[in-house]
C-alpha cells in the first residue's frame, strides 16, 4: 500500500516537472517575439520572479497542508500549474500576461514540491525515509531530463505548443491525483496542528538542521548558476549549439536519476546520509574543476556527469536528515526547504552572470570552492548532532 502511494506521488512529480521541463527551451524566445529588445533582461526578472514568490509562499503551503491535510493541497497546487501554463501560452504579444503566468506558477509550485515531500515523510518510516526522498528525486530528474527534448520537437508546431502541452500535462496529473492519492496526514495528527498557534517557517531553521538548510541552499546556488552560465561558457569556448546544451542537460539529469534511483534508494541506510552528502560534495566540486578545462563537447559532458552524480547523492539525503530531525510539523520543515531552494535560484543565476562578466571561469571556481566549504556545514552538523545525542543517553543514564 506504501509503495503504491510512493509510485502514485511519483507519477504526478514526474508529469508535473516534465511539463515544467517542456517550456525551458522556448520560454527566452516567446519572450523575445514579444519584446526584441529587453528580451533578456525579462527572461531573467520571469525566473526570479517565479522562485520569488516560491520562496514568500512554499512554508504556507507546507504549514496549511499540516492543518487541513496533504491531499487537497497538492489538488490545488498542480490545478494551479496548469493555470499558470495555459495563460503563458495565451500572452503572446503581451509581457503583463507573461509576468503574471510566473507569478502564478511561483505562487502554486510549493503547494506541489514542498507538500508532496511532506507526504513521503507521511507514509514512510524513518529507516526508509531517505529511500522515499530519493524517489522524489528521481521523478523530479527524469521531468527534467526529458521534458526540454520534448520541449523543443513541441516547439516546431509553434512557440505555444509546449506551453499547451504542459498545461494538458498538469490537468492530467490533477485527474490522477484526484482518482488514486488518498490523505496521507490522519485526522487526529492535524488536530494537534490545528490546536496550536501558526507556525512559522524559521521555528525549523535552528540547533544542527540550520547548518543541513544553509547546506541545501548552497547547492542550489552553485546549480542554478551552472545553469544561467553554461549555454555563454560554451558558446565562447567551443561553439556551443542549443541542441548541444540540451544534450549536457540531459546527460546531467539522467546520471542523476540514476544514481537516485540506483545508488541513493538502494544503498543508502538510516545513518549513513552525512557520508553520502560528503561524497556528492566531493563529486560536485571535481565537476565544476573539471568544467574549468572543457574545450570540447565531450569533455563538458563528461564534467556535467559527474557533478549532476555528485548533486543526485546531495539532495534526497540532505531532505531525508531535515525530516528526520525537524521538532517542528513536516510541512513546515519541508515549506522552509523548499524556500531555501527557491531562494539559491534567485540568487544564483544574479551572482552566476555577474561573475562570468568579471571573468569566464569564476562561476565554475566560485560553484568548487562552495561545495568544498559545504563540507564544513556538514561537519559542524554532524558534531552537534553526535552531542546532543551524547548528552540525552547521558541523561537516560542518570
Amino acid at each position: 500500500m506504501r509503495d503504491k502511494r510512493l509510485l502514485i506521488v511519483a507519477a504526478i512529480l514526474m508529469t508535473t516537472f516534465l511539463g515544467f521541463g517542456i517550456i525551458i527551451p522556448v520560454m527566452p524566445e516567446i519572450i523575445k517575439a514579444t519584446d526584441p529588445v529587453g528580451f533578456e533582461k525579462h527572461t531573467g526578472y520571469m525566473l526570479a520572479v517565479y522562485s520569488a514568490v516560491s520562496f514568500v509562499l512554499s512554508p504556507y503551503w507546507g504549514g496549511l497542508s499540516d492543518r487541513i491535510g496533504r491531499r487537497p493541497i497538492i489538488l490545488i497546487g498542480v490545478v494551479g500549474f496548469a493555470a499558470s501554463f495555459l495563460l503563458f501560452g495565451l500572452a503572446s504579444g503581451n509581457i503583463t500576461l507573461m509576468y503574471l503566468s510566473r507569478v502564478l506558477g511561483g505562487l502554486f509550485s510549493g503547494a506541489v514540491t514542498s507538500v508532496i515531500v511532506a507526504y513521503v515523510a507521511d507514509i514512510t518510516a524513518k529507516e526508509e525515509r531517505t529511500k522515499g526522498m530519493a524517489v522524489v528525486g528521481m521523478s523530479i530528474g527524469m521531468g527534467f531530463t526529458f521534458g526540454p527534448a520534448f520541449g523543443g520537437f513541441l516547439s516546431l508546431i509553434s512557440l505555444e505548443a509546449p506551453f499547451f502541452a504542459a498545461s494538458i500535462l498538469a490537468l492530467i496529473t490533477f485527474l490522477l491525483a484526484l482518482l488514486k492519492l488518498k490523505e496521507s496526514l490522519k485526522p487526529e495528527q492535524r488536530r494537534t496542528a490545528k490546536a496550536g498557534p501558526r507556525v512559522s517557517r524559521w521555528t525549523a531553521f535552528t540547533g544542527p538542521l540550520k547548518y543541513l538548510y544553509i547546506l541545501a541552499f548552497f547547492v542550489t546556488f552553485t546549480l542554478a548558476g551552472l545553469e544561467a552560465t553554461l549555454q555563454i561558457f560554451g558558446m565562447q569556448r567551443f561553439a556551443v549549439t542549443p541542441l548541444q546544451v540540451g544534450i549536457l542537460f540531459f546527460v546531467c539529469g539522467l546520471v542523476g536519476a540514476l544514481i537516485q534511483g540506483g545508488v541513493v534508494r538502494r544503498r543508502v541506510k538510516k545513518g549513513e546520509e552525512p557520508k553520502y552528502i560528503a561524497i556528492g560534495l566531493i563529486l560536485s566540486a571535481a565537476g565544476f574543476f573539471m568544467l574549468l578545462a572543457a574545450h570540447s563537447l565531450w569533455w563538458a559532458t563528461l564534467s556535467l556527469a559527474v557533478f549532476g552524480a555528485g548533486n543526485a547523492m546531495i539532495r534526497p539525503c540532505v531532505t531525508s536528515l531535515i525530516t528526520q530531525k525537524t521538532t517542528v510539523g513536516q510541512g513546515v520543515a519541508s515549506g522552509l526547504s523548499s524556500s531555501m531552494d527557491s531562494l539559491g535560484r534567485i540568487a544564483g543565476p544574479l551572482f552566476g552572470t555577474f561573475l562570468f562578466t568579471v571573468s569566464m571561469g569564476l562561476p565554475y571556481i566560485s560553484g568548487g570552492v562552495l561545495c568544498i566549504a559545504a563540507l564544513l556545514l556538514l561537519a559542524r552538523f554532524r558534531r552537534l548532532v553526535d552531542q546532543s545525542e551524547s548528552e540525552q543517553t547521558a541523561a537516560q543514564e542518570v
